[in-house]
This record gives structure tokens, sequence and C-alpha cells, in this order.
């Protein structure tokens, strides 16, 4: 899969629909689409993002999905849906780099998605990216981990960021922080 810089940059602002199942158990809410996420269709596309592998080695998904130029197959969609995992973002615009958000379109996004996560009955919703959340629900101090009050009814757990940018986790640290809002979320035992 490739894209040219020219026609990444082309899908600069679009959004990118939320997959959200019709009783979803989890869903995972990243900072905003990046530009292949765009290009897509396909929520954390960019080749190297470790959301999807991190997935797999905790046991949230059995297997990789595929994602290329048209998107992810009907049957690897059904492969979140029909677990009830859904995908959303707290910015829709893309972006190439989340640092190209303003803290208002954070808080803007953060108000939208109390008023999503009401209206998804989710048992359980994990913000992935603890700066993101800081910003944009005005908890400067939170940490990863549960969080001490509830987003539209959901338990609010705040998950490490699998963009290559943070390089200090790794697969496997990311599948331990996404595995502990999937068991609470009964997605795995």
């Amino acid at each position: 899969m490739g894209f040219t810089r020219a026609e990444l940059e082309g899908h600069r602002g679009r959004s990118v629909p939320d997959l959200i199942p019709a009783h979803p158990r989890l869903v995972f809410v990243g900072i905003n689409p990046g530009l292949w996420t765009a290009a897509t269709g396909v929520h954390f596309a960019r080749p190297g993002n470790r959301f999807y592998p991190a997935l797999v080695a905790a046991g949230i998904i059995p297997r990789l999905p595929r994602i290329d130029e048209d998107g992810m197959p009907e049957a690897d969609r059904r492969m979140f849906l029909d677990a009830g995992i859904g995908i959303s973002n707290v910015v829709h615009r893309a972006t190439a780099r989340a640092d190209e958000l303003a803290r208002s379109e954070l808080r803007a996004g953060a108000e939208r998605l109390t008023t999503d996560a009401a209206s998804w009955r989710a048992r359980v919703i994990a913000v992935v990216g603890v700066t993101a959340y800081r910003q944009g629900f005005a908890r400067p101090r939170a940490l990863a981990g549960r969080q001490h009050e509830t987003l539209g009814g959901a338990e609010l757990w705040v998950v490490p960021n699998p963009s290559g940018l943070n390089a200090h986790d790794t697969v496997a640290s990311l599948a331990d922080a996404y595995a502990a809002p999937a068991r609470a979320a009964g997605v795995i035992a």
C-alpha cells in the first residue's frame, strides 16, 4: 500500500466515519485521523502503527485486519463489530500529526465525545493518548489507566498512543495497556 505525499495531503481535513457496533462493549477513541487513515477510511491505518498488532497481542482480536488503498474488507470490519469493539476519534479532522490540532479543537471534540458516548451506551471507552485526554478534557495531571469519572455512562480509561512517535512504548506494553479496558468491558477474560 502506498500513497504519494501529494495524495496524502489531498486528504488533509477529511473525516473518517466511526466504526461503532449496535451494542458496543469497548470503544477506542483516537486523537484524530492521520492522513493515511483519511486516505483509506480505516482508523489507525498508517503502516507501522502498532494499534492492531497490540490488539492481537492482547487477545482482543484474533488476527491483523487487512488494510489497503480500498479500506478494510467487510469480514475484518465484522471482526470488530461482532466483538462489540468500536473506534472513533476525539477530533474528526485529519492532519499529518496530532500536534497540528488546537487545544480548542480537542476541547470541542471532548464535548462532542461526551454526547456521542451517551448515545453509544458502551461499557468502556478508552481514549488513546494521554496528552490529548489531558488537553481535551482539561485534566492536566491525568495518568494512563482507569479514570475516576465516567464518559456518557461508560467506564473511562486512558491508554497510550500507538504511534511510532510514542517510541518508549512497545507492542507488548501497548498490549498490556489495551488489555485492561478490554477485560473491564468483558471483551477478553
